[in-house]
């Protein structure tokens, strides 16, 4: 993944609510991605001019959080730093039981703080200091176990399985889907009756709607 690339895809999952009523990302190849390739210099090297240049991906990292509608990932063959880090942002993410993910920055000698912002909220502390510290390569079910993928399947189910969990989606009225992906973006960092609150009133506002009856 380019800079030009990632922000391409920023660009992309920023406009999908106006056009889509979800996002399916996939690699086109063997594998989903290998990672960010040669990022664009710094226009110097003091650290405001650093954080401009870095900001595509923090920006592009954000996009998934603040996409209107569910992005659901497919993730085949590797997924490595900036492919794994976008693999957990997904909403859903559904991966083929020979998929591979890492987070190889260590290893490099860069300190992976763009991969740490988009795995912070996704995975929990031990297994993100794991793969930080180790650049371990995991499989796809101790993926699914840190909470980077949401199922796994076998390579040859993989179609079918994502076609399923489409229809699902699809099958949810417009307002419900949208209700359910705004309360998971919030919620977590909510106190418990602020969460609670907020369910209630997404609740009853959304069921509510005319929107919601059968056509």
């Amino acid at each position: 993944m380019t800079d030009d690339m990632a922000r391409e895809l920023t660009t992309l999952i920023h406009g999908a609510g106006e056009r889509a009523e979800l996002v399916v990302l996939r690699g086109a190849g063997t594998d989903f991605c290998l990672g960010r390739a040669g990022g664009r210099p710094p226009e110097s090297n003091e650290a405001l001019a650093r954080r401009r240049a870095y900001d595509t991906i923090f920006d592009c990292y954000a996009s998934f959080r603040r996409a209107a509608v569910p992005v659901v990932g497919v993730v085949q063959g590797k997924a490595a730093g900036f492919g794994c880090a976008i693999a957990a942002l997904c909403d859903i993410t559904i991966a083929a039981e020979t998929a591979t993910f890492q987070v190889p920055e260590m290893g490099h000698n860069i300190m992976p703080g763009m991969v740490l912002s988009s795995l912070v909220d996704r995975v929990p502390r031990k297994a993100l200091v794991y793969l930080v510290y180790t650049t371990a390569t995991i499989d796809a079910q101790r993926a699914l176990t840190f909470g980077i993928a949401s199922d796994v399947v076998p390579a040859p189910r993989l179609e079918e399985t994502v076609g399923k969990v489409t229809s699902a989606l699809l099958k949810a009225p417009r307002p419900a889907r949208l209700a359910v992906k705004e309360f998971a973006g919030v919620a977590y960092d909510m106190n418990l009756q602020g969460a609670v609150d907020f369910a209630r009133n997404l609740h009853a506002t959304i069921n509510s709607s005319s929107e919601m009856r059968p056509k």
